[in-house]
């Protein structure tokens, strides 16, 4: 018992003894690292924690939440491609054109659109009927009375040198032919392969062929897939805007970025000549509706005189309104900070029917605010120039959004879908003037139910990937042609393949 205590005794002082001796520098030193370094990962953990929630109470679509990343990704972000892109090479049995005693001559109609892809048309024709195609007339007689010249409004020399391998292209008629008889025809809408193989037997009594209009001269489907990549090279690749044009345009697009990360490019079609043209009146005074009706009955070319502007906004035949756009995007969930793009010429009641969309969304830019006098000089008068400038903002845009289906927004549809299928959203009128009618009667209010039901509504409207559509079925004869899906409107599938090697 007494060896135990003492033991007990000897382990008490041992310890004791430990307790006391001094720490040596090196050990004080790796505490104090220890404790730093400590410090210096719980600073780091709680900082970065204050941070983001910072960073959410200032911006709740930031990276830090991923359920709002998702969001932002569904408004934004492009559909998926399925791994789809253009392809416009020939196949191996293409030939190029050799009829250089052959001419074509071309008088360009409508709009800039409408004027482009009559030409990338004319191409292909030229191309069918083994023909030189002389440089096309553009449209001095449309609406808008623009005075452009081919080489103000497209680059000439690369238009001909980008088809060398499809067809001849020539500025002017030779001087020894400018005389001759020509055979001045108006080709048939939408005409198939058969139908120019029989023009063909023109060549026996004539050398050069005039064309009085260019718009829709091709079939949309039914061609040969070489004829159809054809139509492509010459819209997509060959038919660029002229330098000056170019250079603006992006230059433009360089400002819109600064501004913003991402833009909408918005086609408003609530301009004077397409309500008198559509007889849509929904939202006008009386003086207005007045107006546009004798503008109608006063423009010869204009076949429909009498329109009931009710039935033709319920069937969904009328452009959005500029308040009914503004309650669109809303719905679709853009916040009211979005920078939006108003690619269109003068708006119909100008400042106080725009009023209506800047009350939903007032970061808009038109031209006007984007330039200065000055450059916005150069192109005055000329509208084909200024849509030229549109629509290179609409193709590189975010999000494309047509208020109207106008050859313009078909167009553009068209390249975006090109462009590996760029977001674009067409608003389904007719379900839309359904929506609207029941806000204003108040059985329906703005909040989330109205977007519900407009998001549902788009889901397959974003400008996903499909095939072109034919004709709504029960039409038959020639009427179906015309209401088969534009060819420019979607190039699927012939411009564009599931492989990377058929680019």
């Amino acid at each position: 018992m007494a060896a135990a205590n003492v033991r007990s005794s000897n382990s008490r002082f041992a310890a004791a003894k430990t307790f006391q001796r001094k720490p040596t520098p090196y050990s004080i030193a790796i505490y104090i690292i220890f404790l730093f370094t400590f410090s210096f990962f719980i600073f780091i953990f709680y900082s970065k924690h204050l941070l983001e929630q910072d960073e959410m109470i200032k911006n709740p679509l930031s990276e830090y939440s991923p359920s709002l990343q998702l969001v932002d990704e569904h408004l934004w972000g492009a559909p998926t491609q399925y791994g789809l892109h253009p392809c416009v090479k020939p196949t191996t049995k293409y030939k190029a054109s050799e009829g250089w005693d052959r001419y074509i001559t071309v008088k360009s109609n409508g709009g800039l659109n409408q004027m482009r892809t009559g030409i990338a048309d004319m191409v292909a024709v030229a191309y069918i009927l083994n023909a030189t195609l002389v440089i096309p007339q553009l449209d001095k007689r449309s609406f808008w009375q623009d005075s452009s010249s081919f080489s103000d409004v497209f680059d000439e020399e690369h238009f001909i040198t980008t088809l060398n391998g499809d067809i001849k292209i020539v500025k002017e008629l030779p001087k020894e032919l400018e005389s001759v008889p020509r055979a001045r025809k108006h080709f048939s809408s939408w005409a198939g392969m058969s139908y120019y193989e029989e023009m063909k037997q023109m060549w026996k009594e004539y050398q050069v062929i005039h064309v009085a209009k260019s718009d829709s001269r091709l079939a949309n489907n039914d061609l040969p897939i070489d004829i159809q990549r054809l139509r492509c090279r010459a819209l997509y690749y060959a038919l660029q805007f002229s330098p000056p044009i170019t250079s603006f345009g992006e230059k433009l697009v360089e400002r819109l970025r600064s501004r913003a990360e991402r833009y909408i490019a918005l086609h408003l079609r609530y301009e004077k000549d397409m309500l008198s043209f559509t007889g849509c009146t929904y939202g006008l005074t009386d003086v207005e509706s007045e107006e546009l009706k004798i503008m109608r009955e006063k423009t010869s070319h204009w076949k429909m005189k009498n329109i009931n502007s009710t039935e033709q906004r319920l069937g969904g035949f009328c452009p959005l309104t500029p308040m009914e756009v503004g309650i669109f995007l809303q719905a679709l969930g853009y916040s009211n900070t979005t920078l939006i793009y108003i690619a269109a010429g003068e708006i119909y009641g100008g400042n106080t029917r725009l009023s209506e969309l800047k009350s939903y969304f007032p970061n808009i830019v038109t031209k006007e605010s984007l330039t200065t006098e000055v450059e916005l000089k150069t192109f005055g008068n000329h509208a084909s120039q200024t849509a030229a400038l549109d629509y290179i903002i609409s193709v590189e845009s975010d999000v494309f959004v047509p208020s109207h289906s106008g050859n313009m927004a078909r167009t553009v549809e068209g390249h975006r879908r090109f462009l590996n299928h760029r977001k674009t959203i067409t608003p389904d009128r007719k379900g839309l003037v359904e929506v609207f009618d029941k806000l204003e009667s108040g059985q329906l209010k703005e909040g989330q139910s109205l977007s519900n039901l407009v998001i549902q509504l788009h889901k397959k409207r974003q400008g996903a990937p499909r095939k072109r559509g034919g004709p709504p079925p029960g039409i038959k004869g020639r009427a179906r042609f015309r209401t088969e899906e534009s060819f420019y409107e979607n190039p699927y599938p012939e411009c564009i393949c599931g492989s990377k090697l058929a680019l």
